[in-house]
């Protein structure tokens, strides 16, 4: 009951703090933002998804531990227990990651944190076109606290 408690402190701190308005085109509930290095005729790369979920009290993202290419992206989708976002730790991403991520997090909550996907099948697309290799640590921000703690691993 006390998690439960916590949680709900930090969902209305979180949207206190201007994090519960998401921009949405029309009906659309989906943010996604081309990265500057994404150009007409470039080639696109692979499209994994990613499902954050409550199963039971666990919230966690499906996989928790990706591995793809540079240049693939990666979708993830609010499928239950939410609100949930993507956030990545600064210091724990590969030099030169942050330049590639945070662009495409226009209604950021914080550096390197999207905006709180409220709505059912609500999505974060984000590209790994130009990222850096190595391993990006994730984590929700509403569910740190509960362990919703994952990785993506860029490979060129």
């Amino acid at each position: 009951m006390t998690k439960i408690a916590v949680l709900t402190g930090l969902a209305v701190a979180v949207v206190a703090c201007g994090g519960g308005g998401e921009k949405k085109a029309s009906d659309s509930t989906s943010v996604s933002v081309a990265t500057p290095a994404q150009t007409p005729g470039a080639a696109a790369g692979a499209t994994h998804d990613v499902n954050m979920v409550m199963e039971g009290t666990t919230y966690k993202f499906v996989p928790a531990d990706l591995s793809i290419k540079a240049g693939d992206k990666v979708v993830f989708h609010n499928v239950s227990g939410g609100p949930h976002n993507v956030s990545f730790w600064t210091d724990s991403i590969p030099a030169g990651g942050k330049e590639v991520i945070e662009p495409q997090m226009p209604d950021a909550i914080g550096p390197l944190q999207s905006a709180l996907l409220v709505d059912p099948n609500a999505t974060v697309t984000l590209s790994f076109a130009n990222a850096p290799a190595g391993t990006y640590k994730m984590y929700c921000t509403p569910h740190l606290p509960m362990g919703m703690k994952g990785s993506i691993t860029v490979t060129k």
